[in-house]
């Protein structure tokens, strides 16, 4: 009851459920009552409900009402309880009153406390300095605090002791230089000597506050000073090593077993301070001091150790910048540890960290990224197989969602042949949901930034044909996961191309869910639509939607396709021509489907220069290539162009150095593409937009010109080369492929079977 009492009246505060003179008048005395509670528990809760309600209790009540009567609570007199809780709340009040007030009438009471008998009250007053410190300003701390931290630092007791340490690393910052070199620089080195001779529970408070030691006493180290600070430091990493046996646990004393635990929390400790040491031997001295120790941290026979390390391995990496290749096998020792706990902690950050690994060596390029890392694929393959094979589904998710980043660190054949894969299998195999859609994100974006449109039209059949039209009704919902994904990764036209016939003809599926799921989804698969250059795939979809209504038997899913009809007649179509509510759409999309056409020129490029290399190739015919290569520069500058390039004739010299810098800005366009949209894959929602028109001046408002898949083909029939058209295998619903009513582009549902196979479904009517 008394607990339950301590935490209303703090509600009652927090919710302001009546003003702070009326709550001071009807509940402040009731709290002070109970403070004295012979039950701790119940002492300490309405105590902490006392903290808080000096916060917001006026100068004059906290006086009167708080100040006054703790002269008398403080005495040795009186119980330790009351002392106790008289050492918290003048910690609480030196920042409700003023500096005067506070040496007056507060600081005498301190400095009572610090010479108390009792062990305890001088630790918890000494923990309370610090508060008061911030409240009383620099000069009363120099000439009032000092001195009792100084003098608790030597108290007989060892919590005392350990109270006054850590106060006096957390109170660096206000001492000027001359107090931190003469008074207590002295004081942490007797302090680190005296520590390995007294009780473990010291070593564990040094070694936790010792990065930010190091950090604040920076710059009054001697060279000797700075040295044995260091040697301190590397001790306390291996400390408890030495000792390592092959006893059974059960023959090993509980005293003994208790020490290690407290030498594992020192390692731990030292861990957690890695990088404020990295700081402070400077980075470019990291191989020579602090390597060795730090393979010691990463190979630690605990798992808390590497699990500390494996956290601030970002960290680490981030300081020593160029000299990041140092870590490259500590990198593979953590992806390969068999703690799945080590493995989670490290992966939070791996897409940085492995960007980091890859542009901080001496050679950025792309073909040279992983030749300092040859051991990474495979240990990110095992990674994943053993988060796959363990029951912490969670780390395997994240790990999946991590590996979206690949694109950008590996080759895309690297991608293809050792990932790609098994994203299908864990799609189509794993029993998790969110495994399976985290694996279908991050294979749409492995298809995003592939750079061989053989392999992606492999992959698209694979999607159709395995999961769109696969046996298992789960396969054909987990195919509507990932053709959400792809309007939200892709452009619209890539998605009208490759995948909208195949998403609506699920509107026959046998399975219930399948078709529910479809409803849910056809919103988003109209918004790719663009008016008229998709007039005949907008017929399609409205036919679909017609025969749901007219044929659907399930309750549940029909009443679900009535909503979805009203919502679909909602929605505003989006034109050709750019509108300026769908503005910022429309240009994602153009971006979009710019990046995916410079993709298949970066694709053809590498291929002449593979069939070029060793031959020379004439200047006529190289310069007749770029020009069919390139976007004529006579079209708007709306329009979605690939690698920009002079226009005109050159020399042969010029023509060479323009095939060059082509070439070169062809191999770094991943990078450079991923930077622009990995992080909005990941941030941001679904954008469905549109690639423009852009009207032509003098024509009336009216008058636009096609910059879509309509003018991006007539144009390309003869400048693109016939390696850039779709494969005939794959299901093709281009815009402008040819006129609406073709059949063979209208590409009817009602003729085709559900499991037809893609070449069938493309040349039946």
């Amino acid at each position: 009851m008394q607990l339950t009492a301590a935490v209303s009246f703090l509600t009652i505060l927090q919710e302001d459920s009546v003003s702070i003179h009326t709550y001071a008048h009807s509940f402040l005395q009731v709290i002070l009552l109970h403070l004295e509670h012979r039950d701790a528990g119940v002492s300490n809760a309405w105590l902490e409900t006392l903290l808080s309600v000096i916060e917001v209790l006026p100068k004059e009540t906290l006086r009167h009402e708080i100040l006054n009567p703790l002269v008398s609570k403080a005495q040795l007199s009186q119980t330790v309880q009351s002392r106790l809780v008289s050492c918290k709340i003048l910690g609480k009040l030196t920042n409700k009153f003023d500096a005067h007030t506070i040496k007056r009438e507060i600081l005498p009471l301190v400095k009572s406390l610090c010479q108390d008998v009792e062990y305890e009250v001088r630790s918890c007053m000494c923990r309370q300095l610090e508060n008061i410190a911030q409240g009383i300003g620099t000069e009363l701390t120099k000439s009032m605090v000092l001195p009792e931290l100084i003098e608790l630092s030597r108290d007989e007791g060892s919590s005392v002791r350990l109270a006054a340490f850590e106060t006096l690393v957390n109170l660096l910052d206000v001492f000027d230089t001359d107090d931190r070199s003469q008074t207590i620089l002295p004081l942490v080195k007797s302090f680190c000597e005296k520590s390995f001779k007294a009780d473990e529970s010291i070593l564990i408070s040094l070694s936790f506050h010792l990065g930010k030691l190091c950090h604040g006493l920076y710059g009054i180290f001697t060279p000797d000073q700075h040295l044995r600070f260091l040697e301190f430091y590397k001790k306390l990493c291996t400390l408890g090593l030495q000792q390592e046996n092959g006893h059974n646990e059960n023959q090993i004393p509980p005293q003994v077993l208790e020490q290690e635990k407290k030498y594992i929390s020192v390692r731990k400790n030292c861990a957690y301070n890695f990088p404020a040491m990295i700081v402070f031997v400077d980075p470019k001295n990291f191989h020579m001091e602090l390597y060795s120790t730090f393979f010691c941290l990463c190979h630690d026979p605990e798992v808390p150790v590497r699990y500390t390390i494996a956290i601030c391995f970002y960290e680490v990496s981030k300081l020593l910048n160029s000299g990041v290749y140092l870590i490259h096998k500590e990198l593979i020792t953590l992806l390969q540890d068999e703690s799945l706990e080590v493995l989670d902690a490290l992966i939070d950050h791996l897409p940085e960290i492995l960007e980091l690994m890859s542009t901080g060596g001496e050679s950025s390029i792309q073909e040279n990224k992983l030749s300092s890392l040859p051991d990474l694929i495979p240990a990110l393959t095992a990674a994943e197989q053993r988060a796959a094979a363990s029951l912490k589904w969670r780390t395997h998710e994240k790990l999946l969602q991590k590996y979206a980043c690949l694109p950008h660190i590996i080759s895309s054949d690297q991608i293809y042949y050792r990932f790609l894969q098994r994203m299908f299998t864990i799609m189509m195999t794993n029993n998790v949901l969110p495994v399976q859609k985290a694996a279908s994100r991050t294979l749409c974006i492995f298809l995003r930034y592939n750079r061989k449109q053989e392999q992606r039209h492999e992959v698209i059949q694979k999607l159709i044909e395995q999961l769109g039209q696969g046996k298992s009704y789960w396969n054909r919902l987990r195919f509507l996961d990932t053709c959400e994904f792809i309007i939200e990764i892709f452009s619209k036209s890539f998605f009208c191309k490759y995948f909208f016939l195949p998403a609506i003809e699920l509107t026959h599926d046998p399975v219930a869910n399948v078709r529910m799921k479809l409803c849910y989804l056809l919103p988003k698969v109209k918004s790719t639509l663009k008016i008229p250059a998709d007039k005949h795939l907008l017929q399609q979809l409205e036919m679909c939607v017609r025969k749901l209504l007219c044929q659907e038997k399930d309750k549940d899913v029909l009443a679900i396709v009535k909503r979805t009809v009203l919502e679909l007649d909602r929605m505003e179509m989006s034109m050709d021509a750019f509108q300026k509510k769908f503005y910022e759409k429309d240009l994602l999309d153009q971006e979009k489907e710019r990046e995916e056409l410079l993709l298949m020129e970066m694709e053809q490029l590498e291929k002449e220069k593979q069939q070029n290399d060793g031959r020379p190739m004439s200047d006529k015919t190289f310069e007749k290539k770029r020009r069919d290569a390139k976007t004529p520069t006579t079209l708007p500058k709306s329009i979605p162009i690939s690698v920009p390039g002079p226009s005109g004739t050159s020399t042969p010299s010029t023509s060479k150095e323009i095939k060059k810098s082509k070439l070169i800005r062809s191999q770094s366009f991943n990078n450079q593409a991923f930077h622009a949209k990995y992080g909005n894959l990941d941030k941001c929602p679904s954008k469905s937009s549109t690639a423009g028109y852009t009207p032509v001046s003098g024509l009336g408002k009216t008058s636009v010109i096609s910059l879509t898949d309509d003018s991006f083909r007539a144009r390309n029939a003869s400048s693109i080369p016939t390696s850039f058209s779709p494969s005939p295998s794959l299901p093709s619903t281009s815009r402008g492929t040819g006129n609406p009513v073709d059949p063979k582009s209208s590409g009817s549902k009602d003729t085709q079977p559900r499991k037809a196979t893609l070449k069938s479904r493309k040349s039946n009517p």
